[in-house]
């Protein structure tokens, strides 16, 4: 199917469901269904964005500033304390349980400003992994559009770039925890040492990367393509010395390079 026509079946889709709420992270995926959604049902779309422990600060910020393009309502929920067990023991469906909280809160909001439908940004890319999560989306009767109608993350970027929407080449970014290996305790002061150790990487320039944590070892992935910029201007000394101020004993760098889902069982 051309590209042209699985945007149409989107619409249509989207005009068939009548109001949605998008459960928005500002991601290429859910950038894309927002901008769609918004030109298609107008004043019947809201975005929600959760901000949770697992969430980087400059992801939300990000959120944010994309959502105000769209003239559209956004609603950013802070939860504190997310204290759900089977989501702090992170044990292999981490993400199940993970999912089915924060969207039943998506849901939430969404009956409170009168939207019948809960959408996300699945496409059909994401089958091809170990998402746990894909089943508390479907059980709480979440809806996927993108998948629904064919989407690829090629087809997305493809249509995000013809859209001029800032995302369409915006590296992957999942949440902090699938940086800690299941069976490894998930803490703040853990997600918070990601954060700033990734945060460090990005001032630097390295587009697609990972910090993975194990123990008191930060295991850095870069794409392959950028792995030589560590071995210039010092940047092997300098990044080993900030994640230290950061909190890690030992900083090491895997020259396999970036690799999605790395520590999903492992």
């Amino acid at each position: 199917m051309e590209l042209s026509e699985k945007l149409v079946k989107l619409k249509n889709m989207l005009r068939e469901l009548g109001s949605v709420a998008v459960a928005y992270s500002g991601g290429v995926d859910s950038n894309f269904l927002l901008k769609v959604a918004s030109e298609t049902l107008g004043e019947n779309v809201v975005a929600v964005t959760l901000h949770a422990m697992m969430h980087s600060k400059r992801e939300i910020e990000e959120a944010i500033e994309y959502a105000k393009t769209f003239n559209t309502k956004h609603i950013v929920v802070d939860i504190d304390d997310f204290d759900v067990k089977e989501f702090i023991e992170n044990g292999p469906k981490r993400c199940y349980y993970c999912k089915k909280v924060v969207f039943s809160k998506v849901k939430e909001i969404a009956k409170e400003n009168n939207i019948k439908y809960v959408v996300d940004g699945t496409n059909l890319d994401d089958l091809g992994d170990y998402r746990p999560g894909l089943k508390a989306i479907e059980e709480l009767n979440v809806v996927s559009p993108l998948k629904e109608c064919g989407f690829t993350k090629n087809d997305i970027r493809a249509l995000s770039k013809e859209m001029n929407l800032k995302t369409f080449n915006k590296p992957a970014f999942a949440c902090l925890a699938t940086r800690i290996p299941c069976g490894t305790k998930i803490t703040n002061e853990k997600l918070r040492m990601i954060e700033k150790s990734e945060e460090y990487l990005v001032e630097l320039g390295f587009n697609q990367f990972r910090v993975r944590l194990h123990e008191d070892i930060a295991r850095i992935e870069v794409g392959k393509d950028e792995i030589h910029k560590f071995f210039t201007n010092d940047l092997l000394d300098k990044t080993n010395n900030k994640l230290k101020e950061f909190g890690f004993k030992y900083v090491t760098l895997d020259m396999g390079g970036y690799k999605m889902g790395s520590t999903n069982l492992t």
